[in-house]
């Protein structure tokens, strides 16, 4: 973990020394988290700014450090036997955190000196850091609070964390509600007679929670990791009502005893097998493993695609089956539980929210699940059943409330309040000042416009923002229109626009079930002006009249890489995966994404690797190496900043803006490029590293990246490239092997080499 927080730093740009028992260690634990997959580091060359050392020869030199992070293992004696040599050779004023989830921080401060015991706090950093956006930061017993805003602003602003203010009680907020939710699922896996993939089917994107689910996660955190965690909190807890919770299966207990711990030992709840790594799962009643199955559940059929979530979810616990009786005494005494920890662990319930959406990469926290499952409906089925609410549930609900969030306005701003048990009344949640959260935004306020597959929000301030919501948020028919009617908004109502959303990607490119169809049904010419309309768009959007800058963040691909490659300005999440990934289903880049990196670009060769190998860049910065984003074009690390950073470059991009007009000297390499990139296909598949079709396909886009064959050195216009672009990319369409591709694709989500 603690190799991992230093990568983090240096992905912030921050220079760390990173300690272990001995340098050898730390070498190893940092070349460990750098070949990790995915990587703990951005940029493999960022990691000049980590120094390694050992505990006994390099402990002189925290003298210089700022902040000392302390990550050994969750014992006490063990942490304070550090610390002990630790404090001679802090430099007075440093702050000293401890990673630390389960041992109170006040044991660990016990008799030091006071100067100490105010620079000393807790940083609870979820593993891995890149990925997992919340930092509990907890008060020692004599923490400054200037030392807890310092932190909190760092992390913020400089590491990307969402900061939670976190009580000094057992595993504080997040692995506090985690255990409980992770021991429950385990103990209804055993009582509804349930496989684990079946439990990884109910325990997902199905109801809002990560691809991971439940036992594939806890292959991902290590048995042993959440039977320490388990058992710690058990001890730790004993007037909590739910302790008994707190045990662990004895299925988990006997594949502990047996080794198999999860990802770290090749085998746990799943193992691959075989040359072709095919997956299995174990048999928790016999502990043999069989092939995975894919759960069939017939119930699940009309109820899997409902949107939105809160429909869904609804349709989910009104199931009078295994699913739905399983799904309810889950949900039910998750969010029972989070309310009885109000205000033990937390004093407000938008704290625990984002803890858990931000900790475990949920869709809501256990308020907002509840709110979402309907409020009062929920209490009223748990008291039928017998059960009984928490005394805040039942003040809240003598006061009238039936939910836990609302939509206010006052003074002509709108905005949302929360039920705040303290006062037995709404209050509203704190502004953040550069968090824009654009569910709020609608929230409180509504939309411009808005259709199936985009909505246009006002940002305030001039800046209007076009919303991806299609599935995947694909780019469709919805979406493009919503894109150029956000265009006409702009030139009489707006002085900017930023395109973005907070959705689970920025976008995979176009629908490509219905260019597929179109395909199929040989409609050349619809396609035809679908593919020019799309080209015309982004040129629409490149030579704006007023600034347009994209914030993509995550999966954005395709499409969703050459839209805001035609944009004004980018302002990038720091986690990016770009690339233009077309050939990967038989087609070419067509939205102007060869036009684009030849506008941008001589190097022709690195041009035909990116695209000819669909290469994706592991991050913004990577994506800037691979020339997506240009100097003027910004990065995020926060991603709850991206969209307020957005809106505030293209602000600043409105005095003096100069649309300019479409190109018409790109220089391009003509025949004798073409000759070099056909020499290159060839040898490729002589070697075997591309099939006979992947050459076919490359022809095309050697044709577009040359500029047609053309002799001499000649230079053609931005709208020349686009046309030989939809030649070829219409052409490939109506190749049999690019339609079984493409069906492959949306069949498996894998491309196919045919």
């Amino acid at each position: 973990m603690g190799s991992r927080i230093a990568a983090h730093l240096a992905n912030a740009g921050v220079p760390s020394l990173l300690l272990d028992i001995d340098t050898t260690a730390a070498r190893n634990g940092l070349a460990a988290a750098l070949k990790g997959r995915p990587p703990a580091i951005f940029l493999p060359e960022d990691a000049h700014l980590i120094t390694t050392g050992g505990f006994d020869t390099d402990l002189p030199k925290i003298k210089d450090c700022d902040w000392v992070i302390e990550v050994v293992s969750e014992n006490l004696e063990i942490k304070r036997a550090l610390y002990d040599r630790v404090i001679p050779h802090r430099a007075a004023g440093a702050i000293v955190s401890s990673n630390t989830s389960g041992i109170p921080l006040r044991q660990i401060a016990e008799h030091y000196p006071d100067e100490f015991r105010e620079h000393f706090l807790g940083t609870h950093f979820f593993n891995p850091p890149r990925h997992l956006h919340l930092v509990e930061v907890i008060p020692g017993p004599a923490t400054r609070p200037d030392i807890l805003s310092t932190v909190a602003q760092f992390c913020d602003l400089h590491l990307g964390k969402g900061v939670v203010p976190c009580k000094d009680t057992p595993n504080f907020i997040a692995n506090r509600i985690g255990s409980f939710f992770g021991s429950t699922v385990q103990r209804l896996t055993v009582k509804y007679d349930l496989t684990v993939e079946e439990v990884d089917v109910l325990t997902g994107p199905l109801i809002g929670m990560p691809k991971s689910a439940s036992y594939r996660l806890l292959d991902i955190v290590g048995l042993d990791v959440w039977a320490n965690v388990t058992n710690n909190l058990y001890e730790a807890v004993p007037n909590d009502p739910f302790r008994d919770s707190f045990t662990m299966q004895p299925f988990l207990t006997e594949m502990i005893s047996r080794g198999w711990l999860g990802d770290k030992r090749g085998q746990g709840c799943y193992r691959r097998v075989g040359k072709d790594r095919e997956i299995h799962a174990i048999d928790w009643k016999t502990l043999e493993y069989n092939p995975a199955q894919k759960p069939h559940f017939p119930s699940l059929e009309a109820i899997r695609t409902l949107e939105p979530l809160p429909s869904r979810l609804r349709e989910l616990l009104s199931l009078d089956d295994k699913v739905g009786r399983f799904l309810w005494e889950l949900l039910s005494s998750h969010v029972l539980y989070a309310a009885h920890m109000v205000p033990q662990i937390s004093d407000r319930i938008v704290d625990v929210d984002r803890a858990m959406r931000w900790g475990y990469a949920s869709t809501y926290g256990p308020f907002e699940l509840w709110d979402a499952m309907n409020f009062e409906v929920t209490a009223q089925r748990i008291e039928s059943e017998g059960r009984e609410l928490p005394e805040n549930i039942r003040s809240m609900r003598s006061a009238g409330a039936q939910m836990f969030y609302r939509r206010a306005d006052a003074d002509g701003h709108p905005h949302i309040k929360y039920f705040d048990f303290a006062v037995n009344d709404f209050r509203p949640i704190e502004t953040r000042p550069g968090i824009t959260v654009l569910r709020d935004l609608k929230f409180a306020r509504g939309v411009v416009k808005a259709n199936a597959g985009a909505s246009l929000v006002d940002l305030g301030d001039g800046v209007l923002c076009c919303e991806f919501h299609s599935k995947m948020n694909s780019l469709g028919g919805d979406t493009l229109a919503m894109l150029q009617f956000g265009l006409t908004e702009l030139e009489t109502n707006f002085e900017a626009m930023v395109i973005g959303n907070q959705g689970e990607n920025f976008s995979v490119g176009a629908n490509l079930m219905m260019i597929l169809l179109a395909a199929q049904e040989e409609e050349w010419d619809e396609l035809n002006a679908t593919v020019h309309r799309y080209q015309q768009l982004n040129m629409a959007l490149k030579y704006a009249a007023k600034p347009v800058v994209a914030a993509p963040f995550g999966i954005a691909m395709g499409g969703g890489c050459e839209t805001p490659m035609h944009c004004t300005r980018i302002q990038a999440s720091a986690e990016l995966y770009m690339g233009l990934v077309e050939v990967g289903v038989g087609l070419i880049p067509a939205g102007g994404g060869c036009k684009e990196m030849l506008v941008r670009s001589r190097d022709l060769q690195k041009i035909v690797e990116l695209i000819g190998y669909g290469k994706v860049s592991a991050s913004a910065k990577e994506a800037r190496q691979f020339g997506y984003l240009r100097d003027g074009d910004g990065i995020s690390m926060n991603p709850e900043r991206l969209i307020d950073d957005a809106k505030q470059l293209a602000l600043s991009l409105v005095p003096g803006h100069a649309p300019g007009a479409p190109r018409t000297d790109v220089t391009v390499s003509g025949q004798d490029g073409y000759a070099l990139i056909k020499m290159g296909i060839w040898t490729a598949r002589q070697g075997g590293y591309i099939s006979d079709y992947d050459a076919v396909v490359g022809e095309k886009l050697a044709h577009v990246l040359s500029g047609g064959r053309l002799t001499g050195t000649p230079q053609v216009s931005e709208q020349y490239l686009l046309d030989l672009e939809r030649e070829a990319f219409l052409s490939l369409c109506g190749r049999r092997e690019t339609q079984q591709r493409m069906q492959h694709m949306l069949k498996t989500g894998k491309a196919l080499r045919n």
